[in-house]
């Protein structure tokens, strides 16, 4: 079993075993869940960097914060943590660069939820991971599956490089829009996605229903639709239910549920469709996909939309969400791709 799976020691014990001194590259929430769990492994530090221009002096959990540069002066060799994320093309040029240049680990730390992902972590749920990993639907996307949990095992960054590719192909070779659906964006951002969707439907489309519940966000995806005809936009988060949750505003794409927050509504897709079909559904929804998707099960049933759902936030996401999918029909065809990001965030979903 777990034939595909190639790493079994995780970035965490490599790193504890390490004798080199261990630099974290960034701050922020990614460099506390890392050093979380470097307290409870005993691995110690020698500092943190970040890249030279954005350096000016500050410190960091009691470190002066170093250049780049600064740490490869005093260093003849040294290991990099990873601790943020990077999802354009020069940012990620960059990291690669420095993975050229000293060994560089980026950890993976869940985005919600607890617990690591080890390979310990993939036994214990071995037979979901091979039932997807047979369940998928053309060698490429056995490749991201595999290639994504070994990065999410060994941090090593190359996994993901060799499975990377444009979103672009997403829709031309996947999605495959019309220009005559109804599409459903759940977690609708700024409209991003809106204008992804629109660029290979020369701007068509039957209707559009947009959730966004950040209210900096909602802002921004009102104005960027506005002028539209057809298009429904919500205030709200996305939930298997009508009903009233605490959510933390972020001002950005982590914006989620939360224990902590202010009151927000929630809406399940069955309940704003009332009925009514949808032939393509978008779930980024912040770790809520599981509820999002128990909220539209009347819909998939009944009209079978496409489906583009996110596998990243909780450690289960990867093999959970494609079974769900699969068990409320059978006949779907599953594609796992990849795009531009480190870490495995931006890992999706597709099913047809």
């Amino acid at each position: 079993m777990l034939s595909f799976i190639t790493e079994t020691k995780s970035c965490w014990q490599a790193l504890k075993e390490e004798t080199r001194p261990l630099y974290i590259y960034g701050m922020g929430n990614g460099a506390d869940k890392i050093m979380a769990v470097f307290e409870e492994y005993g691995i110690r530090i020698k500092g943190f960097f970040a890249s030279d221009e954005f350096v000016r002096g500050h410190s960091f959990k009691g470190y002066k914060v170093k250049k780049y540069s600064e740490v490869c002066a005093e260093e003849k060799d040294f290991v990099i943590v990873l601790a943020f994320a990077a999802g354009y093309d020069s940012l990620i040029e960059k990291i690669e660069c420095m993975a050229a240049e000293h060994t560089l680990y980026a950890p993976d730390v869940p985005i919600e939820g607890g617990g690591l992902f080890t390979y310990e972590y993939c036994l214990e749920h071995a037979a979901e991971l091979e039932k997807v990993y047979d369940s998928l639907a053309d060698d490429l996307s056995r490749k991201v599956f595999a290639d994504v949990i070994n990065f999410r095992i060994s941090g090593k960054t190359e996994y993901l490089k060799g499975v990377t590719t444009p979103k672009n192909e997403v829709y031309t070779d996947i999605i495959r829009p019309e220009g005559n659906e109804v599409y459903v964006d759940l977690g609708a951002y700024t409209g991003d996605t809106i204008a992804e969707l629109l660029e290979f439907t020369d701007g068509k489309y039957e209707k559009i229903y947009a959730l966004e519940p950040d209210r900096r966000n909602f802002k921004k995806l009102t104005f960027s639709t506005e002028g539209m005809e057809n298009v429904e936009t919500f205030n709200c988060a996305v939930w298997d239910k009508d009903t009233v949750l605490m959510f933390a505003d972020k001002s950005g794409r982590q914006s989620a549920v939360s224990q902590t927050g202010k009151p927000k509504e929630a809406r399940s897709v069955d309940s704003i469709l009332a009925g009514g079909r949808a032939d393509i559904i978008k779930m980024d929804v912040e770790g809520a996909e599981d509820e999002a998707i128990n909220g539209a099960v009347n819909t998939i049933k009944a009209f079978r939309p496409k489906l583009m759902i996110s596998l990243y936030h909780r450690n289960r996401d990867i093999f959970y969400l494609p079974l769900k999918v699969l068990e409320l029909h059978p006949d779907y065809r599953l594609y796992i791709r990849h795009q531009p990001y480190i870490p495995a965030w931006e890992t999706n979903l597709y099913a047809i």
